[in-house]
């Protein structure tokens, strides 16, 4: 295995290299199905520089592929309705908060037995048996991490609410640290999201208070605070937090909060500058389709930022709308869901990168949708609905979260991912169950086709270019060169957790797509007009590899 990705990364190399200094021709763009080609005149000749393409690394993989995973809430962020525990008996309705129960911990014992029992609930929050069953029983690959500003330590609870209980966080940041090791250790990346920002980036006591208002939005210290949050997270993981998938600005921005695109920005710039190479996710404000618009002039060829992806979450349990739904009618909006990517994938070269994940998402329906169910069995209806988002979240998604792992009523009901994930309800992609043995089997299919493969593809490329645009100059050894490439990348994949610090079962799978070929485009050094060539190349070897190894 490790030879054939030895002679594979040379070759890809050896390609790249080929008229690397030879200017680019004017070029027609990829077609539009259903539209006639439209040819484009470009004055200026660009110039190819060299290739930075290099085999994809264990953290690629952990970055780049498909995320089956779960939040771990209420560990860092703590929500009363799923860790009681963690909030004294005579708590109000309205103190459900992480300030309140610090609040309230503090005035009934003290600051410093306060810290231990805090210290004591981010210890405990996960174990060793828990990340085993989390990789090898619900074949998860990644955890989402809600986090506040004040996990970062002393430093960031100064001016804020938390300033008297700064100490009780003294070790916060240390802890997950620790965290994030140990589901390293395990083959599983971390998701740090920023779920908590200084005032709230909604009225949630998931955003740390039960202030019930959204004021990180329309205060600039906030803003900043929140600002030296991200810049604080992202010298973190370049200095080497191994196992990071990406940063999480916020969690469940208000729609249309003030200043928002322009905080992302803000953060966007300052974490390139400290390393463009980490994920950055945003929350999508509950207007997708405006979110994908904003990422995809982000994830251009042209910048050098880091790659932005949007944060989706869905939920059937909270509006007047959903509880006049049956849960028939819910299953079937669930299968249909994401289609505002439709349409704005395909083509980062004229498009941009436009990548979602969904966050959050859960297996809950109101009691009033259950009451219509038409005497149908809940249990299978709860399956159903489970299903149908896992197999539509995996088709559509670069990852997917259920919500949520812990809590002090666990399995969890319908919220819980142990119960869900026993039942059948949440499935993880098939691919993650292969045995070593299967995933041998497929690579060496994969590999005696490679070669019939690839010719097969460049020469139906050459061929539709040829009836399509007759006597028109191309560079059809770019294609060639892409599918190289994207053939050898989805093998590496595909093989990595032999033998590199992964779970050593399942095989893994390019999920996060849009923004992997956003990568390989940059790091081609190409550039003019026929770079679009590559890019379709690399994307036709990665789904000829999925076809030769069956998924």
């Amino acid at each position: 295995m490790k030879g054939f990705l030895h002679k594979a990364k040379e070759q890809v190399q050896s390609t790249l290299q080929k008229d690397q200094q030879q200017p680019s021709k004017p070029h027609p763009p990829p077609p539009v199905p259903g539209s006639k080609p439209v040819f484009l005149q470009h004055n200026a000749v660009q110039t190819d520089q060299p290739s930075s393409i290099s085999e994809p690394t264990p953290l690629d993989v952990i970055r780049y592929r498909y995320h089956h995973g779960t939040n771990l809430g209420s560990i860092y962020v703590l929500e009363k309705w799923l860790h009681p525990s963690m909030f004294p008996g005579n708590a109000a309705s309205n103190q459900s908060s992480e300030l309140e129960a610090v609040k309230l911990w503090v005035s009934q014992i003290g600051i410093d037995a306060a810290r231990v029992k805090f210290e004591a609930h981010w210890a405990n929050a996960i174990s060793s048996s828990d990340f085993d069953w989390l990789a090898n029983t619900a074949k998860c690959t990644t955890i989402r991490l809600p986090i506040g500003y004040f996990t970062l330590g002393p430093a960031f609870c100064q001016g804020t609410d938390f300033a008297p209980y700064q100490s009780v966080y003294n070790s916060a940041w240390s802890s997950v640290q620790t965290l994030v090791f140990q589901a390293r250790a395990h083959g599983i990346g971390v998701l740090l999201d920023l779920h908590a920002l200084p005032g709230g980036a909604n009225g949630g006591d998931h955003s740390g208070t039960n202030s019930g208002v959204a004021n990180f939005w329309t205060s600039s210290p906030n803003l900043d605070l929140g600002r030296r949050c991200a810049e604080f997270l992202a010298h973190a993981v370049s200095s080497g937090l191994d196992g990071v998938v990406g940063i999480q600005l916020c969690n469940e921005a208000n729609w249309e909060a003030p200043n928002m695109y322009n905080w992302y920005d803000t953060c966007i710039a300052a974490i390139s500058a400290i390393d463009p190479s980490i994920p950055v996710y945003i929350s999508d404000g509950w207007n997708l389709n405006k979110a994908l618009d904003y990422v995809a002039k982000k994830n251009s060829t042209a910048a050098a930022t880091t790659p932005v992806v949007v944060d989706t979450h869905y939920y059937w349990a909270f509006t007047d709308a959903d509880k006049a739904k049956t849960p028939q009618t819910i299953i079937s909006e669930a299968s249909n869901k994401l289609s505002d990517l439709d349409g704005k994938e395909g083509s980062v070269i004229d498009r941009g990168a436009v990548q979602a994940v969904v966050g959050e998402y859960s297996c809950v329906m109101t009691e009033d949708s259950w009451a219509k169910r038409g005497g149908t069995d809940k249990a299978e209806l709860v399956k159903q609905f489970g299903q149908a988002q896992s197999t539509r979240y995996q088709q559509r998604s670069g990852g997917s979260y259920f919500w949520t792992y812990k809590m002090d009523w666990l399995p969890g009901g319908e919220w819980g991912f142990v119960a869900c994930t026993s039942s059948g309800a949440i499935t993880a992609p098939f691919n993650l169950s292969f045995s070593p043995s299967d995933i041998s089997d497929r690579l060496n299919n994969a590999n005696s086709l490679r070669e019939s493969l690839m010719r097969a593809a460049v020469s139906s490329h050459v061929a539709y270019w040829d009836r399509t645009a007759p006597g028109t100059s191309f560079e059809h050894w770019r294609y060639e060169n892409g599918w190289k490439v994207g053939f050898s990348d989805a093998y590496a994949f595909f093989s990595t957790r032999t033998g590199k610090g992964l779970s050593s079962q399942g095989g893994d799978k390019i999920g996060c797509l849009e923004i992997w070929v956003l990568k390989r485009v940059r790091e081609s050094g190409m550039r003019g007009g026929l770079v679009w060539e590559f890019e379709q190349g690399l994307r036709a070897g990665i789904k000829d590899f999925y076809g030769a190894v069956g998924i």
